[in-house]
């Protein structure tokens, strides 16, 4: 029996399965919709197929159209339904059960399906294949080499996907693209930018040039090495600047930037009028290369001004109108009166005397904080104040049970004086929660009022027990208990090596 024979025998079977392939796809499309565009193939096929089986029920045609329509009714059945399976196997089933495939494995398999039911059709319809490949060998080699560049982007998507080069969620680099890889189709790797551009790149290009892949390993967390530089004065000091460069890291809370492994700053080079540093630090996510550079530059701008360090730039000869000495004369005197409001603004030392307070505001040294910087760490020995000028930092108390925050400093706010004026650790961590402003007070500039006026020390002792008791009432509600102190007094003539 011919296929014309038996499509004329079975039509009502045929177009039953057409309607049966078409209510499985919408079905499918109901429940995945975000695959629909998976389905277009399927729907194509299954309207071809019901088309040639119409010529074949109601048309009135040679006996060899009627056979020909019968049998391309046949095989693109036969397709819609190969090509459905696939796509409930690869786009339905799979993703279930927590297993995603680049779209090449569901195009090579629907295309294997395809071919196998195309000669199965052949062979049925009384053609031998064998001959047919045997006749057409010229033919076959004039096509190959006219789709060489096609063939090549195929098997360029299978071998990267055999030898497990490229995978979909790797996050890969090559020449001036930056994205994720979202899908490996059989002609073409599709990478998505940071910027939301769709990149559309040759498996073939793949295969013949080098590309970066950035892979989470499978033993460890994925942590991405970045370097950003910095351009410093010649005559800076180099452990300074790669101290500043490092701690800038670590003492800071910076999203997606690591610190262990921890940072490592390095002299990279030597050039006229600077030197340049490179920090190294550690990313968690490739996604955040360029925001976590900007944070960090920021961070590691701030730990430089407080070091003292000047950026540095290429010599150069210039004619320079000089400033005028009264010019600079009004700006020194600006920036000291902005240092002396700031110390009237402070409790602790409101009460002193106007020239006691010149004193105090000459030895101010400016100290900026990015936010998420660790002004001060709980348990640290550091002999100086903070007197912050603008912004917000809050108050955390290290426990075995993490951190709990007991106060919000804003403008105007004092902390670390106990380090000043006893020399004691630190009792808390202060963190920036925006940038800070602050000038730092040591312990050598208020040495110089204490030994001109002793009896300050008296005044002190009584403005910091009274900050220390409200300090301990608002641990106590916390259920946190703060250390005694004893006698404070004694304790600060005793630092500055006062008489009784």
């Amino acid at each position: 029996m011919t296929v014309l024979e038996t499509v004329i025998d079975r039509q009502q079977d045929l177009w039953l399965a057409l309607v049966g392939v078409a209510a499985i796809a919408l079905v499918f499309r109901m429940l995945r919709p975000g695959e629909r565009r998976a389905l277009r193939v399927t729907w194509v096929l299954t309207g071809l197929s019901a088309g040639a089986l119409a010529i074949v029920s109601f048309g009135k045609l040679h006996p060899l159209l009627s056979q020909s329509a019968a049998v391309v009714a046949v095989v693109l059945w036969g397709w819609a339904v190969t090509h459905l399976i696939a796509t409930l196997v690869f786009r339905g089933l799979l993703p279930v059960i927590g297993l995603t495939v680049p779209r090449i494995a569901h195009d090579l398999t629907f295309t294997g399906l395809a071919l196998a039911w195309g000669l199965l059709c052949l062979r049925f319809s009384g053609v031998d294949p064998s001959q047919l490949f045997t006749t057409s060998a010229l033919i076959t080699a004039v096509v190959a080499f006219s789709m060489q560049d096609t063939l090549g982007n195929v098997l360029g998507g299978v071998t990267l996907q055999l030898d497990n080069s490229l995978r979909v969620g790797d996050w890969v680099q090559m020449d001036n693209v930056s994205g994720r890889v979202t899908d490996v189709h059989w002609r073409y790797t599709a990478i998505e930018t940071r910027n939301r551009e769709l990149v559309i790149v040759p498996n073939g290009w793949l295969m013949k040039n080098r590309f970066t892949v950035l892979r989470d390993p499978v033993d460890s967390p994925f942590a991405w090495r970045r370097s950003v530089q910095f351009n410093i004065e010649a005559g800076a000091d180099p452990d300074t600047v790669i101290r500043a460069l490092e701690r800038s890291v670590m003492d800071s809370e910076i999203p997606n930037v690591l610190t262990d492994p921890p940072p490592n700053a390095i002299l990279s080079e030597v050039a006229f009028g600077y030197s340049r540093y490179t920090l190294r630090y550690w990313l968690s996510n490739p996604r955040f290369d360029d925001p976590g550079d900007s944070a960090v530059r920021v961070h590691a701008l701030s730990a430089l001004s407080r070091a003292g360090v000047t950026l540095g730039v290429p010599q150069e000869e210039h004619l320079m109108i000089k400033e005028n000495d009264s010019w600079r004369v009004a700006a020194g005197q600006r920036e000291f009166d902005r240092r002396l409001d700031a110390i009237g603004r402070t409790e602790l030392f409101a009460r002193l005397p106007e020239q006691e307070q010149k004193t105090l505001a000459g030895h101010l040294i400016h100290a900026p904080f990015a936010a998420g910087d660790i002004i001060t760490r709980q348990g640290a020995v550091a002999h100086w104040l903070y007197l912050i000028i603008k912004g917000e930092a809050q108050v955390v108390i290290e426990g075995p049970n993490g951190r709990l925050p007991v106060a919000t400093l804003r403008d105007g706010a004092i902390f670390g004086e106990m380090g000043m004026l006893t020399g004691e650790a630190r009792s808390a961590t202060v963190i920036a929660v925006t940038a800070v402003d602050c000038y730092r007070l040591d312990k050598e500039g208020f040495a110089k009022v204490l030994q001109q006026r002793p009896e300050i020390a008296t005044e002190m002792s009584a403005i910091v027990e009274a900050r220390n008791t409200e300090r301990g009432v608002r641990l106590a509600a916390a259920g946190q208990s703060m250390a005694n102190h004893g006698d404070l007094l004694g304790r600060i003539r005793n630092f500055f090596s006062l008489r009784n």
